[in-house]
């Protein structure tokens, strides 16, 4: 079946309805005999096996929700599945029970896909069950009412609980509704722009805060109207905004957190059509070739397990880069993509022919700290970014420090400090005391994110300041480092990590001025302008990079006595340029080598 989904063109309503079906029935075989649960694999979560099977159960209704609530015509024999599940999920006397919930419990994040279920399509999912079962979810699910969660955008969770609640006519807590609507209110500041949890501003802005906000405001704009208009005016605004983040191809840009739920990069598209949320620069036609673009770079990615289930990782299956709330069932999370079924075929979304998006070839993004570069073929979009530091997730200062991140080239992340393979430092400026164990920036003491560059001051060890000043050139980028140390210091910049094929060649070149990679499939270059030693590829380790399992690592070195120094690099990486551009760097690129 995955190699089924790989086929599909994604034009049409009906294809991608067969789509969801097709990444669905996979499943089918390997639910429990109660059909309340899904074993999609052995590894481990920090939630127990039970609660994980019960996430991969939850995860696909974000599909057949919508599929319901449009009278998709092939969802009934899924349908009869799950509700089937439903039912036994929710009986205290069944075996397959998902039990009793405890505060920041996994299950409350699953139980939001119910919510939106009762309150999207009531008839079908809610009241079609038995009174039994109807009341035993009820129960089950008023659970969220009476535990603590974080105050993060799981707060929707309970929102989309309670608004379910409302539409069935339900006891529900509304004094807990507004208090979570007044907390979510917290997290806003501006000009479309949520935070998350420590602050954080990613994916979760779109396929969490605006998607929930966007699903509220389709069901609930005559029960309150004017919080519900609110919701699609932020969508509004931010629709621009995440526009940039795509390239032409559809790839979005690997940054953060939860990188495994895929395709839900275009949820938000999905939702914003769901509420009607068109704008005059991101009309339906931009609107839907965003999200379909987008599957459809994913599915013709190695993601599945030879039966079609989806895996954890991102562009192949990765456990090295997961989150530890990342179980088998977690990337179904990506569902949320197939909103838009529940529209009827004629809905102008569907209608609408698929058109690209404008976007500047220069986005200043101040809410997410980001500057974004596209190329000038849309080949490839490069996000430079500052001060977005996460606390708790692995991999943070991979996910967040970075200095660029990259449609083409994604990102890696370490398997060590220790030696620069197991480090795969792209994209960064790691220092050693020993060289040996290396330290990459992580966390900024002061940053500002400018019309043209991005800066930051950051502090590898004690009695070590670096201050680093990123200038986009297009697919060029100038990197100027001034480091003040108390001590002997090894530096190594990475450029971009390239992928390496075993079966086909790639040039790889290595001086005392610059080290590149030239391949057929892109080129990866970073030069020397002022203050290194030397050039060297290294060779990761492998499955650190997200796009591809095996990469070569342009890198400069340096040793750096006592004192101050300013090492100045300029850095290309480019799918469609060739050695012409490795050969050629823009003439403002190499003026920065003439700086004092």
């Amino acid at each position: 079946m995955g190699n089924c989904v790989k086929l599909n063109p994604l034009i049409s309503r009906a294809d991608v309805e067969r789509a969801a079906i097709q990444l669905i029935e996979p499943l089918v075989p390997l639910m429990s005999p109660g059909k309340a649960r899904l074993h999609l694999g052995d590894t481990g979560a920090v939630y127990p096996d039970e609660i994980a099977q019960m996430e991969a159960f939850a995860r696909p209704l974000w599909a057949i929700v919508p599929m319901l609530a449009g009278n998709c015509p092939g969802v009934e024999p899924l349908w009869k599945v799950w509700r089937e599940g439903i039912i036994n999920g929710v009986d205290p006397e069944h075996p397959e029970y998902w039990g009793e919930v405890a505060d920041y419990d996994q299950r409350l994040v699953e139980m939001a896909v119910f919510g939106m279920g009762m309150a999207l399509v009531p008839d079908k999912f809610f009241f079609s069950l038995p009174e039994r079962a109807q009341r035993n979810l009820h129960a089950w699910l008023d659970q969220i009412n009476r535990h603590d969660m974080p105050k993060n955008n799981w707060t929707f969770f309970r929102v989309l609980v309670n608004i379910g609640f409302m539409i069935c006519g339900l006891p529900c807590d509304a004094g807990r509704l507004e208090k979570d609507l007044a907390m979510i209110e917290e997290h806003y500041e501006g000009d479309g722009w949520y935070f998350d949890y420590f602050n954080q501003r990613e994916y979760y802005t779109m396929w969490a805060f605006h998607y929930y906000g966007l699903v509220y405001a389709a069901v609930m704009k005559e029960r309150d109207p004017e919080r519900s208009r609110e919701f699609i005016e932020r969508g509004r605004m931010m629709a621009s905004d995440f526009a940039c983040w795509f390239d032409g191809t559809g790839e979005a840009l690997p940054y953060g957190r939860s990188l495994t739920y895929r395709f839900a990069q275009g949820a938000f598209y999905a939702a914003q059509a769901l509420a009607e949320a068109e704008t005059e620069q991101v009309p339906y036609g931009v609107m839907k070739h965003l999200l379909l673009s987008n599957m459809r770079r994913w599915f013709s990615k190695p993601i599945f397990t030879r039966d079609g289930v989806l895996t954890i990782g991102y562009g192949y299956p990765n456990l090295l880069m997961a989150e530890g709330y990342n179980a088998p069932g977690s990337p179904y999370w990506a569902m949320k993509a197939f909103a838009c079924l529940a529209l009827p075929q004629e809905h102008p979304f569907w209608t609408a022919q698929e058109q690209p998006a404008h976007v500047p070839a220069l986005s200043l993004q101040p809410h997410a700290r980001m500057l974004i570069a596209r190329s000038a073929d849309d080949s490839h979009v490069m996000a430079f970014t500052a001060g977005n530091r996460a606390h708790e997730h692995s991999h943070d200062e991979a996910k967040y420090e970075k200095f660029v991140y990259s449609t083409v080239f994604g990102f890696s992340v370490c398997k060590a400090q220790k030696l620069l393979k197991d480090g795969a430092f792209d994209n960064m400026l790691a220092l050693s005391e020993d060289g040996d164990t290396y330290h990459p920036r992580y966390g900024c003491d002061a940053y500002s994110v400018e019309k043209d560059r991005v800066r930051s001051v950051w502090h590898p060890f004690a009695g070590v300041t670096v201050e680093s000043e990123i200038i986009p050139m297009g697919e060029w980028h100038v990197r100027v480092h001034r480091i003040s140390s108390d001590r002997v210091l090894c530096a190594a910049e990475g450029g971009y990590a390239i992928g390496r094929d075993p079966q086909k060649d790639a040039q790889v070149l290595e001086a005392a001025d610059s080290a590149a990679v030239i391949a057929p499939w892109g080129v990866s270059g970073v030069r020397a302008l002022a203050g290194y030693d030397a050039g060297i590829v290294v060779l990761p380790e492998p499955n650190t990079n997200l796009m591809t399992p095996r990469t070569l690592l342009p890198t400069l070195t340096a040793k750096l006595a006592p004192g101050v120094h300013v090492l100045i690099s300029a850095v290309l990486g480019t799918a469609t340029g060739g050695r012409e551009a490795w050969e050629n760097p823009p003439t403002e690129v190499l003026a920065y080598g003439k700086m004092d």
